[in-house]
């Protein structure tokens, strides 16, 4: 319980609680708005203080850090572990606070500095998780913390706390309400932790799934198996790359080889060209030689007969003379024509020889060339290598992404049937405590309603997980949505307090109350105050004078759990702080 909350400002009115139901009054001065009255009087305050007491941030755009408080020390003097433990922080240091009580069963103890024994924020609220609501540190996201478990019992309407019975905040995730009602009611909350996963997930691949719809990917999301057919052929264009850049062998002479290789060929052409002319004419040659018969004498007689005849006296000579001319002439163009044969075969035998040996040169040196490269064929190669790497791994990746999007929808359906069956066997598991919660909101309902207008508490196992709802007729008026709320509230207070897992407090402020009819508002105090004594935890309510209801229950005066101190809007130091400030 919460026995004391002070600050060493001596303006500041130091509030003195006690056990069971509490009320801070604030006087309202004539003429005064709501608005005003609370901004001065400084109600809502003391659920700030509380939070920032109990682990809440303090960014630069803190109450507490801002010029008027930074200097101030506030403190909590509380029931924790079974023993009293005080605490205090202030807006200059506020990442360091003081405490005073027995640690020795703490997660975190404190450390010892000039005689102070500090602890740091995150220390403290890991003490305030194990002690109050018996929760290790848990280091995963979306599981139970003891801040957002700490907000459904100090709820503040600036957060949006008091606008539906499940978020305690307006910034208040689904998991976080899953996960945080569960824990306190008793359920698995992991089933809801994990539900988070299958929905993160799900995010993911829509927007993988949207991206490659707007990116490169979006022409080949219909067809894995052409892109497992691309793959395989890049792979395997890799594999060759990557043998060839192994066996290379580079040649620093390598465009000599080169020129060498061209001169040869160029001179076995002109060699083949040559010889081909020389077999030509050697053709021709043979030819010829068949060609160049002797006349026969009965022939050669015949012709001087009729030259004797036409050219008598003039061209006649011995017959013998001209047969010995005709056979002198034969005879030496024969031997020209074997001279020149024999030439001709000379000059192709030996371009034959030369072509031998310039063919055998010219291989070894294209041997050569075939087994290595020049350095810049090396290094295009590598980059060849390279890019072929690139188009396989993008390949992949591409595949990869379309494999997802093609089973992981599957999948996910297939976790979300299976936590959905776990969520409902845990459901019939848990029967007795969902049957608890669900009597004990009605109760509290029809108290304030009467039973034919009860209200409804409902927990049911969805795909989308755990889905609490509270209902009353009438529901969507302020007032009515308000009592939900407190209704909400004290069901959670009852079964966390039975399991152990309770601060062992818990604070309405007025906003609660806004809209609330007063015959509402004055049976809510009652049963709150009856609750509280029954079951031994604090109620601590914040209210204005002029709203304090008449219509009570018998027996019931809102008066009596009043604190001494009154706080008021009528002078500058009437409110919480004893002074006023923007």
């Amino acid at each position: 319980m919460i026995r004391r909350i002070y600050c060493d400002d001596s303006r500041f009115k130091n509030l003195s609680f006690k056990p069971g139901f509490n009320v801070v009054l604030a006087e309202k001065s004539p003429g005064a708005t709501d608005k005003q009255t609370r901004n001065r009087a400084g109600k809502s305050s003391i659920l700030e203080i509380l939070h920032f007491l109990l682990g809440s941030n303090c960014d630069k755009d803190s109450v507490f850090r801002s010029d008027p408080l930074r200097a101030a020390t506030f403190g909590l003097e509380f029931d924790l572990d079974g023993g009293i433990t005080r605490v205090e922080r202030s807006g200059a240091r506020p990442g360091s606070l003081k405490v005073e009580g027995d640690s020795t069963r703490w997660p975190v103890s404190p450390k010892v500095k000039d005689n102070k024994h500090l602890i740091r924020n995150n220390g403290w609220k890991i003490v305030l998780a194990k002690t109050m609501f018996g929760l290790d540190d848990h280091d995963e996201p979306s599981s139970p913390t003891f801040r957002s478990l700490l907000s459904y019992f100090v709820r503040r309407d600036r957060e949006g706390g008091m606008s539906e019975p499940m978020a305690q905040s307006r910034m208040q995730q689904l998991v976080d309400q899953q996960v945080n009602i569960s824990f306190l009611l008793g359920l698995d909350w992991l089933v809801p932790h994990q539900w988070q996963q299958v929905r993160d997930r799900e995010k993911s691949l829509e927007q993988l799934k949207k991206g490659m719809k707007e990116g490169a990917f979006g022409a080949v999301l219909e067809s894995a198996a052409l892109l497992k057919s691309e793959l395989i052929v890049a792979q395997d264009r890799v594999r060759k790359l990557r043998t060839a850049v192994a066996s290379f062998k580079v040649v620093e002479q390598y465009h000599e080889l080169e020129r060498e290789a061209s001169t040869l060929t160029r001179r076995l052409a002109d060699l083949a060209d040559e010889n081909l002319l020389d077999r030509r004419y050697l053709t021709e040659l043979q030819q010829a030689i068949a060609e160049e018969i002797p006349p026969a004498p009965d022939d050669l007689e015949c012709l001087y007969r009729e030259a004797g005849v036409l050219l008598p006296d003039l061209v006649k000579k011995r017959f013998e003379e001209a047969a010995l001319f005709h056979e002198s002439v034969v005879r030496n163009r024969r031997a020209y024509l074997k001279a020149e044969v024999e030439a001709a075969g000379q000059r192709i035998s030996g371009r034959d020889s030369e072509k031998g040996r310039l063919d055998a040169r010219r291989s070894e040196v294209m041997t050569i060339l075939k087994s290595a490269g020049a350095l810049e064929h090396f290094t295009a190669l590598q980059g060849e290598l390279t890019r072929a790497e690139a188009h396989a791994e993008a390949l992949r990746q591409k595949l990869d992404a379309v494999d997802a999007l093609e089973t992981g929808n599957l999948k996910l359906k297939v976790e979300r049937a299976q936590l959905v069956e776990r969520l409902r066997l845990d459901y019939v598991e848990q029967d007795a405590t969902i049957e608890k919660a669900v009597l004990t909101f009605a109760d509290i309902a029809s108290r304030l309603y009467g039973r034919d207008k009860a209200g409804s508490l409902t927990i049911t196992p969805t795909d989308n997980g755990p889905r609490f709802e509270a209902h009353m007729p009438g529901e969507k008026s302020k007032g009515v949505n308000n009592m939900r709320i407190f209704c909400f509230d004290m069901m959670l207070m009852l079964l966390s307090l039975e399991r152990g897992r309770s601060p062992g407090f818990l604070v309405h402020d007025s906003h609660l109350f806004d809209g609330v009819d007063e015959r509402q508002v004055g049976q809510a105090l009652a049963v709150g105050a009856e609750l509280a004594e029954v079951h031994g935890f604090q109620y601590i309510v914040t209210m204005n004078t002029d709203a304090v209801p008449k219509e009570v229950p018998a027996g019931f005066r809102v008066e009596d759990h009043a604190l001494d101190v009154r706080l008021t809007d009528a002078s500058e130091d009437g409110g919480l702080f004893g002074f006023r400030f923007d």
